[in-house]
């Protein structure tokens, strides 16, 4: 098994030597420099990555891939597509071997995109970077996408972990003009109308921003429900009166995602609506099995659902539940003194009694 690790970059010296450390196991390193000028290509030519120089005028990311992808030698078999600021974890070649040993054309392993103030991991989704040499081509301007010709695809699970540590103060401000150009390319394609309606969001767009998730909603290929309740979950911030119309829609579409039910539980904690807020939030608590996908938000899955339907409980007279309820949002993170003194405050109440 050959394996190669690539990547584009643009002034990513910082990252340049995590990136190797990481991924120096593999038989091939390559890196499609955009034009750097910090001494990204200088210090990855000293630690021995392939560098070459890639312009893509006017700049989509689709592009630039493809030049990356098409610079590595014909003789890989697989090709592991790590950003600059991923790392591959201990073990993941031998881990790779299954999907070699396998036959799979395109492995799928966990993926940790963001990480908790406490160092735990955040957001993690099942990541799709990972396939054969032959057969595949990134696709779409931003947010771009493998896409697989030639062969059929196929897909299974190996024990192959990749960490994100993104450098926040990096501007985001090319995404929407390359979203808007992905949606006039192709204004069929659902997943590319969420993304860009969800930056129209970012931007305090609202009116765009809600115009654009309607269009997602309407489209022919927008089937994937959890997707279709999250449109509607930003329908209900940028159309804050309709709200509820709209969690509530969110909920019917995807009932087995905690998010809906914990936003609608703060809409009515907001209003005082006690029995409504505990009934949201309860129903979010109910659902134990965290999906392993991007649209997944950790506000959802820490604290809150338990704080809300605790402070539900506590004003409806329901002083025992209200305790329960706390001592579970403190187990979630036992280091917050915030909920230690909430757990404490419910505890006092029931001594009073």
């Amino acid at each position: 098994m050959k394996v190669a690790v690539y990547t584009i970059a643009l002034n990513e010296r910082q990252f340049v030597q995590k990136w190797y450390d990481s991924a120096k196991d593999a038989d091939y390193l390559l890196i499609a420099d955009t034009g750097s000028s910090d001494g990204t290509k200088e210090l990855a030519e000293s630690l021995g990555i392939h560098v070459i120089d890639v312009s893509v005028k006017p700049w989509r990311f689709d592009d630039a891939r493809n030049a990356s992808l098409a610079a590595l030698p014909p003789d890989i078999d697989y090709c592991i597509a790590l950003d600059m600021d991923e790392e591959l974890q201990p073990g993941w070649k031998e881990s790779l071997e299954k999907a070699y040993e396998s036959g799979w054309s395109r492995p799928r392993y966990n993926y940790t995109w963001s990480w908790n103030q406490d160092g735990t991991p955040g957001l993690q989704y099942g990541g799709d970077k990972i396939h054969t040499r032959k057969n595949y081509r990134w696709k779409f301007p931003v947010h771009e996408v493998l896409t697989v010709y030639g062969q059929e695809e196929t897909q299974g699970w190996i024990d192959l972990e990749i960490h994100h540590h993104p450098d926040s103060s990096k501007p985001r401000s090319q995404y929407l003009p390359l979203l808007k150009m992905s949606v006039q390319e192709d204004p069929y394609n659902d997943r590319n109308a969420h993304y860009y309606a969800r930056e129209l969001y970012f931007y305090s767009m609202f009116s765009q921003a809600a115009d654009e998730f309607r269009r997602h909603l309407a489209l022919p290929g927008a089937t994937w429900k959890p997707e279709r309740a999250a449109s509607m979950r930003y329908l209900a911030k940028c159309e804050p009166l309709n709200a509820e119309h709209w969690l509530k829609l969110a909920i019917n579409e995807a009932p087995d995602r905690r998010e809906a039910y914990v936003e609608l539980a703060t809409l009515y904690y907001k209003d005082k609506k006690w029995e409504l807020c505990k009934k949201a939030a309860e129903s979010a608590i109910l659902i134990t099995e965290k999906p392993l996908e991007y649209l997944v938000e950790g506000f959802a899955w820490g604290s809150m659902p338990y704080e809300l339907a605790a402070y539900a409980a506590y004003n409806l007279g329901e002083f025992q539940r209200a305790y329960d309820l706390s001592e579970m949002a403190y187990k979630t993170n036992p280091n917050d003194e915030r909920l230690k003194k909430e757990l404490d405050a419910y505890a006092l109440k029931l001594t009073a009694i």
